[in-house]
């Protein structure tokens, strides 16, 4: 019986490092994590009252960021994703969060007090989250023009990280605005 609650206790531990220090903090094993992945479909409805296909961004990098509004490491990185949203938009990036699992008057909320500029497609369901093969929230896919997800940042990201990698991906695709 011990050895089944060291065990619980250690995905627990795991677990709760993934939803609350996130991958900024340098003591997270988790942080980021390169891959090469087709990004999964991604469509429907947005907070903001409108459509949105991830397949229409092919050709820019993409960010796409699943977040929730009781998410407390979600609500800490929201002002730097926003930042670097806005810092990057004339170079060509796009970013879109996925809504997860909460309540859409909570999101819509949520925009207006973070001033988010960019689409977030609402998933009541977790659909999205099974297909990107989430690990908890927040989580952040830094996607190539092609489509092709470079980077999982697992929990918590900031500006520079996320910058830093955004970046590499506009110098690796020969963007011209990359140096900008």
């Amino acid at each position: 019986m011990r050895g089944l609650r060291a065990i619980v206790f250690a995905l627990l531990a795991v677990a709760t490092s993934a939803c609350s220090s996130g991958s900024g903090s340098g003591a997270d094993p988790l942080g980021v994590r390169s891959t090469s992945s087709p990004a999964p479909a991604l469509s429907g409805d947005t907070l903001q009252k409108g459509s949105i296909d991830l397949a229409s961004l092919r050709g820019s990098v993409a960010v796409v960021n699943f977040w929730a509004t009781w998410c407390t490491p979600c609500r800490q990185e929201q002002p730097q994703l926003e930042r670097v949203a806005r810092a990057y938009r004339d170079r060509g990036v796009r970013f879109l969060g996925v809504f997860e699992r909460d309540d859409a008057a909570k999101g819509r909320a949520w925009v207006k007090e973070f001033g988010v500029t960019y689409p977030s497609i609402t998933d009541p369901s977790g659909s999205f989250a099974d297909d990107f093969a989430l690990f908890g929230l927040p989580d952040t896919f830094v996607i190539d023009p092609n489509g092709t997800i470079r980077w999982v940042i697992t929990g918590k990201t900031t500006e520079a990280e996320l910058s830093r990698l955004i970046d590499r991906l506009l110098v690796a695709s020969g963007s011209p605005s990359a140096s900008a």
